[in-house]
């Protein structure tokens, strides 16, 4: 079933073993005080540029993201390399327009942000609630992808031994987030990605030896493998040519990808503005020279895998990375350690991903509804020790609960879920972050609308679009309540959310005069760090 001969399963399963055990332990001792916060939400911010960019660039390139991106582009060729593009955009535009104020504004959660300028319960609930919704179907998406990967690396295909899998990868990556805090994940992190740049460095070096350095050569040898013919290099070959679906897509991924709470909550680890923004650079350094290595792996599955073979294995080729591996790994014993390397890459991916997302919740529901959400006494906030334990039971709590849906949802096509987050993202937290940052005369009520009209928009256009229903690879194939043009609900649920904001604050003019001066207030803080962040400060 793997294409891994036996060494290579023995050598993968050995590599799993020894990278969970070591890098538990690593947690253990790196771990944060019981009464520090800013060290278990932020690890002190003591991280250099270098590698808090390589942390972020781990956050953003979700297993998800390098699986299923190598399977499109070895799929459908040019909509795959439209799709890597709109992946590096979306970073950038992050890097320029939000990670200076995002830095200046918070403090640790989305909640923390988003109250600088519109501080009450309400928000906070709201955001706690949004982010939430945001990220534990992605990770469940993570979870139930590794019980399908390991079983494909080591050649299992049985329904109990990918549910043990399942719960095994949940079970340590609740540990990671439970005991290591964000220093901990942000060292996880950074191992993932330098495993990821030196895996892909090595199966893109590797193909492209096959074909002579030669592009052309390449490009040829995939046209001819995906048995689309010219189609494979135009446009329209993923989207049977629905030109507004692909613009609906690309923007989704555009505007959602950065905008995710995990994404957004390590801004935090950098100690200034200066700093954020070599941070960034650092993350777009690397996740651009992931996607170039992404794009040789994809094109290159296309020409020594063939489409036949990826599409028998499933998952909209999310399998890919893995195949070619094995393919231009060959035997022996260099070969093993050649396909080792690139599994063990992804599952430190898949580790790391779930982890971060699972501190990002956790830390919101302790930081956002239990500290400043639930009615208190504010001249007796809960104490830090206290504080820290609600946060590490929350991630035990939410990593248990994406486990119990990855478990369900292990035989589905869990693409939507994958696509409904970076929807929620793009409807409900861009539009959110884009005016409160920048529009003065942005309310609360605003704000609020923004995340509730965006989010809901989201759920009710996912569940009419055709991977819900009404085609083969729907969640529901057997049945057609298809009533939503779109793959992704972007084209229709971003101006929602853009739309409710500026609709929000219109009809609450009775506040706008207070609080476009509370936000004149912390202007010159939010857009050019004009004054220092209070690392005490309770917002």
């Amino acid at each position: 079933m793997s294409g891994f001969d036996d060494s290579a399963q023995t050598m993968s399963l050995t590599a799993f073993i020894a990278v969970a055990t070591v890098v538990l332990l690593l947690c253990v001792v790196v771990g944060p005080d019981r009464d520090n916060l800013d060290d278990f939400y932020t690890g002190y911010g003591d991280l250099s540029p270098l590698r808090n960019g390589f942390a972020m660039a781990g956050d953003y390139l979700s297993a998800a993201t390098v699986l299923s991106t190598t399977g499109v582009i070895a799929l459908t060729g040019h909509d795959g390399l439209v799709l890597v593009l709109s992946t590096c955009l979306s970073l950038v535009l992050l890097m320029f327009l939000l990670a200076e104020p995002l830095r200046n504004a918070g403090r640790f959660t989305m909640g923390d942000v988003l109250a600088r300028r519109s501080p009450g319960r309400a928000v906070r609930i709201t955001a706690c609630t949004v982010t939430l919704v945001a990220l534990v179907p992605f990770m469940a998406v993570q979870l139930a992808g590794s019980g399908n990967l390991l079983a494909f690396i080591l050649g299992f295909d049985s329904s109990g031994f990918r549910t043990g899998a399942i719960v095994a990868v949940g079970f340590v990556m609740i540990s990671y987030a439970a005991i290591g805090g964000m220093r901990s994940t942000a060292l996880i992190q950074i191992l993932k990605t330098v495993m990821l740049l030196g895996a892909g460095f090595l199966i893109s070096v590797l193909i492209m030896n096959r074909f002579d350095w030669d592009v052309g050569a390449l490009l040829a040898a995939a046209q001819e493998g995906s048995g689309a013919d010219d189609a494979y290099l135009r446009s329209g070959l993923q989207f049977s040519g629905n030109d507004l679906d692909m613009i609906s897509s690309e923007l989704t991924v555009v505007l959602g990808a950065a905008c995710l709470p995990h994404i957004i909550m390590r801004m935090a680890g950098s100690r200034s503005a200066r700093g954020v923004r070599r941070t960034m650079s650092w993350a777009v350094t690397a996740v651009v020279v992931v996607c170039v290595f992404l794009t040789v792996i994809g094109f290159g599955a296309a020409a020594l895998v063939g489409h036949a073979e990826l599409a028998a294995a499933g998952g909209q080729g999310s399998s890919a990375i893995l195949q070619v591996s094995s393919v231009v790994a060959g035997g022996g014993e260099a070969g093993a350690l050649i396909a080792t390397t690139m599994t063990t890459a992804i599952f430190l991916t898949l580790l790391a991903s779930v982890a971060g997302m699972t501190l990002a919740c956790a830390n919101s529901l302790a930081h956002d509804l239990f500290a400043h959400g639930l009615p208190r006494d504010p001249a007796r906030p809960p104490k830090a020790g206290t504080e820290m334990a609600v946060a590490q039971g929350a991630a035990v709590a939410v990593g248990l609960l994406a486990t119990v849906i990855a478990v369900i949802a292990r035989h589905w096509n869990v693409q939507p879920l994958a696509i409904f987050s970076f929807c929620v993202g793009a409807s409900a937290l861009a539009p959110a972050l884009v005016y409160s940052m920048f529009w003065r005369r942005f309310t609360r009520t605003g704000l609020l609308c923004s995340l509730i009209a965006g989010t809901v928009s989201v759920v009710v256009l996912m569940t009419g679009s055709n991977l819900v229903s009404g085609t083969p690879g729907a969640v529901f194939p057997a049945l057609d309540f298809n009533w939503f043009p779109f793959t992704t609900t972007g084209l229709v649920s971003i101006p929602v959310g853009f739309f409710a904001g500026w609709l929000g604050t219109v009809f609450s003019d009775r506040t706008a005069a207070e609080e476009r001066h509370r936000y004149e207030s912390v202007e010159t803080l939010i857009l050019a760090g004009a004054a220092p962040r209070e690392s005490g400060t309770r917002v």
